[in-house]
């Protein structure tokens, strides 16, 4: 025999019969298998002692009902760990929701004490930078006076804020001791800064 095949782009349609025949003939044998097997349970057959003993092993109802409400109960011991767990899942949402509110008035809080800080620290640096004004414009003899009667850190600090020219005549008016002392805190001051 003779092959031939065509040129064309269709599939030959022999080849699709006998694909067809063949699972045919596989659905028959596996029906007509499953059909002996069938028939053989129906026949009846002559039961041994052996055969008695082993369906009687396989009754076995009390070990099923014992099976079953083991079963059972632990079905309910699931069901009842469940509802826990649904409930405790509820708990833990509801206090995830309270701590994200707690956590954003918070921050709220925070935000709005840095700009209270930072209202504070301009208010309180524009404060320190009048006050130094206004000691620079007095006439050098009275400042004298004034930060000779000031403790030495704290007209130390005014000083070190000035205008070179402004506190030379402050410091030129007054006494030795406190110039001094004014002199070491204001050279010491940045001594502790680190270097690297």
């Amino acid at each position: 025999m003779i092959w031939t095949f065509r040129r064309s782009g269709r599939p030959a349609r022999g080849a699709l019969f006998t694909i067809a025949i063949l699972l045919v003939g596989s659905a028959v044998l596996r029906i007509g298998l499953s059909a002996s097997e069938a028939i053989a349970l129906e026949t009846p057959t002559s039961k041994t002692d052996s055969d008695v003993h082993e369906a009687s092993a396989c009754e076995t109802t009390g070990d099923l009902q014992g099976m079953l409400a083991a079963f059972q109960s632990r079905e309910a011991s699931i069901a009842e760990r469940e509802t826990q767990i649904k409930k405790r899942m509820q708990a833990l949402a509801v206090a995830d929701e309270k701590i994200e509110a707690k956590l954003a008035a918070l921050t709220k809080a925070e935000e709005d004490l840095r700009a209270t800080l930072a209202l504070a620290d301009s208010a309180a640096e524009d404060d320190l930078s009048r006050l130094t004004t206004v000691y620079e414009n007095m006439k050098p003899k009275d400042a004298s006076a004034l930060f000779e009667q000031m403790d030495p850190e704290f007209s130390s600090g005014f000083l070190g804020r000035m205008k070179p020219a402004a506190a030379a005549s402050i410091m030129a008016g007054l006494s030795a001791e406190r110039a001094y002392s004014i002199s070491v805190i204001l050279a010491g001051r940045n001594a502790n800064v680190p270097k690297q």
